[in-house]
């Protein structure tokens, strides 16, 4: 099983997940994602934190997290999380009915260059990539909405990265991802493998104690399976 990465100090971003258990949904109806959506304001004041971007889909959600110290990202995520279950329990009618999350969060750092975009860009247009709308920005549950329609107080939610956005973001986030991006990132989300080059990602893990995300995918040898190449 992939590791959850680490916090640690040092100026780290991170995309952090979770979903639903069994994969049912989290956001049964807009009310749901409103609720949730009151939730995450309530939990950015209680426990402020840098936020580049988010997605709310129908089973899961993905955020951008900078936090500016250890155990920042853990402390909003965690009351977030906490919040947000007892109040879907208590719409739906179901208090003491188990867990609502598969577990604890999953996480993965990124880069501070133009992988932060690239992360940015993928956690933006999900729900255009999913099919549920056929431009990013008119996903309601989204950071790339909140940019452009949302208030005062969702607008004051989202912080600016180490790089800026280039003037023609929505464009660009709207524009298709190379299949080479997609595959890298669906690579760190499962394996909670670091985002960047592959120098950055070797040395972050071995840092942040995720070697084993780097290592390859396929079935280890056996010695077995050494004697039996040999007779070959």
């Amino acid at each position: 099983m992939a590791r959850t990465a680490r916090v640690a100090p040092g100026g780290l971003i991170y995309h952090v997940m979770n979903r639903a258990v069994a994969r049912l949904p989290l956001f049964r109806k807009e009310a749901d994602y409103a609720v949730f959506e009151r939730v995450m304001l309530e939990a950015h004041e209680r426990r402020p934190t840098r936020i580049l971007a988010w997605c709310l889909m129908r089973t899961h959600w993905h955020f951008v997290i900078w936090p500016r110290k250890d155990g920042e990202l853990t402390a909003f995520l965690r009351w977030l999380t906490h919040t947000h279950v007892m109040r879907w329990h208590a719409a739906h009618g179901t208090v003491g009915g188990g867990s609502l999350y598969q577990g604890r969060f999953k996480s993965f750092p990124v880069k501070r260059d133009e992988h932060v975009l690239t992360l940015c860009r993928h956690v933006e247009r999900n729900a255009m990539t999913a099919g549920v709308v056929d431009r990013a920005e008119r996903w309601r549950w989204g950071s790339l909405w909140a940019r452009r329609e949302g208030d005062d107080r969702l607008k004051s939610m989202l912080s600016a990265g180490p790089t800026d956005h280039p003037k023609n973001w929505m464009s660009l986030v709207n524009r298709p991802m190379s299949a080479k991006d997609r595959e890298r990132i669906q690579t760190c989300i499962v394996r909670s493998r670091p985002f960047g080059d592959e120098s950055w990602q070797m040395r972050t893990a071995n840092r942040l104690g995720l070697t084993a995300s780097i290592r390859s995918e396929g079935r280890p040898r056996t010695k077995t399976d050494g004697r039996r190449n040999a007779k070959n």
